[in-house]
């Protein structure tokens, strides 16, 4: 991709795959920004638009256990790349107000966190967004009863005002990736639904993404309350940073 500096991710590498210790990677980027594609930039009116997706390796992982070998081959792709390449060397990409990734989380957990930020009411219509998953993994998806919506399908995710998009499709196209609108975004409560045959259906995120190994699925049993667990992972967190700042009063003072 031309790409002189990959950097790496702030998740764990490998997941399920790795076994004994685990690998944690970190996040780093070098250069200047022309235009800022945040998340804090949408505005009711906007539209959703995104790309086709077939996974990386949280598909591939749930391909490999599940013995659908043939699906980890879809996974192995550019077409986020090239969407990505394609809109950032295009003229309509400072009228683009925010862009993301769809990982861990998936759908669900993106659409949330951008209504959360930007403070507005996010509408996601299942009518194109099905027919955007590539069909060898929603096949998958669907026989091992994995929710589509809340796993990285590694698509891109561009929400823009609505006479722009037209013009965004076409420069996706062009790039060989499909692309259609699956949304909008209103004014209202800090929300996100999804709309199944005209019906609003509940679009809330899960505690974590969608189960996607057997192993998962037995942790995913657990249906302790999610604000219980939310607070669990405070107390977690505060623990951990309690017990570095031991370690560094002791390693001061000696």
């Amino acid at each position: 991709m031309g790409v002189p500096l990959v950097t790496g991710s702030t998740l764990r590498i490998g997941g399920d795959m790795v076994l004994g210790s685990r690998m944690t990677g970190c996040v780093g980027a070098v250069g200047v920004a022309r235009h800022l594609t945040a998340r804090k930039a949408i505005q009711p009116g906007d539209v959703l638009l995104m790309t086709e997706g077939a996974g990386g390796g949280t598909i591939a992982t749930a391909a490999i256990y599940s013995g659908f070998p043939e699906v980890v081959d879809e996974t192995i792709n550019l077409h986020f790349l090239k969407a990505c390449e394609a809109l950032l060397a295009s003229s309509v990409l400072p009228g683009i107000h925010a862009m993301t990734d769809v990982t861990n989380g998936g759908l669900r957990g993106d659409a949330y966190e951008m209504a959360e930020t930007a403070n507005c009411r996010i509408v996601v219509e299942e009518d194109e967004l099905r027919t955007l998953v590539q069909p060898k993994v929603l096949a998958m998806l669907d026989a091992l009863e994995i929710d589509y919506l809340g796993v990285s399908l590694d698509a891109l995710l561009v929400v823009a005002p609505p006479e722009v998009a037209p013009e965004i499709k076409q420069v996706v196209g062009s790039a060989g990736v499909a692309m259609k609108e699956i949304g909008y975004v209103e004014e209202g409560a800090a929300e996100s639904v999804l709309v199944v045959d005209g019906k609003i259906r509940d679009f809330s995120p899960r505690f974590r993404e969608s189960a996607y190994t057997p192993v998962k699925k037995v942790v995913d049993g657990d249906k302790r309350d999610f604000e219980e667990m939310k607070a669990g992972v405070e107390r977690a967190a505060e623990a951990a940073i309690a017990k570095k700042e031991r370690m560094l009063a002791r390693l001061r003072s000696s």
